[in-house]
């Protein structure tokens, strides 16, 4: 079953979620306030394939939970209810480990284009990490491991925790070194064709894995930029 966590303060936001959720075949499991949705993930001992939190709640806001189950969990997709006027919460949402967000207000369809697309990387991820479990597939490239194997990315033999979009946006930089990405390209590699928002996702995305991957993040050698296109890497 296709587990969804939807923590959301407003009963009737709430209610409208849970609807769709339910109809569109997720298990649902509901929280009205940042500490509740904590004690209910516990509760289901993590087994939660997607949390859906509002920023803005009572008890522990949106952004305390995601970087709770982000430290617990590398491979649950985290989307983000925001508002418009919320802009700077949506760069630190994804800063502190969100896969997406969702502006409110928002549709039934767009909704759960989102919860779906993320929910397929979960499960795609799922299913890669088993079937290469005895492939032995690793990437190498100057003092930077990825192992397809295990899921795990090193530097210099330190391991490096990923998330499962840091991890895709690797495993794609890393087969492709030295050759400039378009945002377009990395958007499409990582969050599917039918992804709803626009590129300041990879951007932000780019940022949280310099302040891993570099020694000076503001000065990348690495994760370079190329202007007015995208990104390439060099190992």
């Amino acid at each position: 079953m296709k587990r969804i966590l939807i923590a959301e303060d407003e009963a009737s936001i709430r209610d409208f979620v849970v609807i769709n959720l339910r109809r569109g075949g997720y298990e649902v499991v509901e929280a009205e306030n940042g500490r509740e949705a904590i004690e209910k993930y516990n509760e289901c001992g993590g087994d939660i394939d997607i949390a859906l939190l509002d920023i803005m709640m009572p008890e522990l806001d949106g952004l305390e939970v995601c970087k709770y189950l982000r430290q617990q969990s590398t491979t649950i997709g985290i989307i983000m209810l925001t508002a418009k006027s919320q802009e700077m919460d949506k760069v630190t949402g994804l800063l502190v480990g969100a896969d997406d967000y969702v502006i409110k207000p928002f549709s039934p369809s767009e909704l759960m284009a989102r919860v779906d697309a993320v929910y397929r990387r979960v499960t795609v991820n799922k299913e890669f990490a088993d079937k290469s479990r005895n492939a032995g597939d690793v990437i190498c490239g100057g003092c930077f491991t990825l192992n397809l194997r295990n899921r795990t990315f090193q530097k210099s033999g330190e391991l490096i925790e990923l998330t499962q979009v840091e991890f895709q946006i690797m495993e794609y930089f890393m087969s492709n070194p030295g050759v400039p990405l378009s945002r377009m390209s990395i958007l499409k590699y990582v969050w599917g064709d039918a992804y709803y928002g626009d590129d300041k996702v990879v951007d932000v995305n780019i940022r949280r894995l310099r302040m891993k991957v570099e020694e000076d993040s503001s000065s990348p050698e690495h994760l370079v930029t190329v202007w007015g296109f995208g990104y390439k890497w060099i190992p």
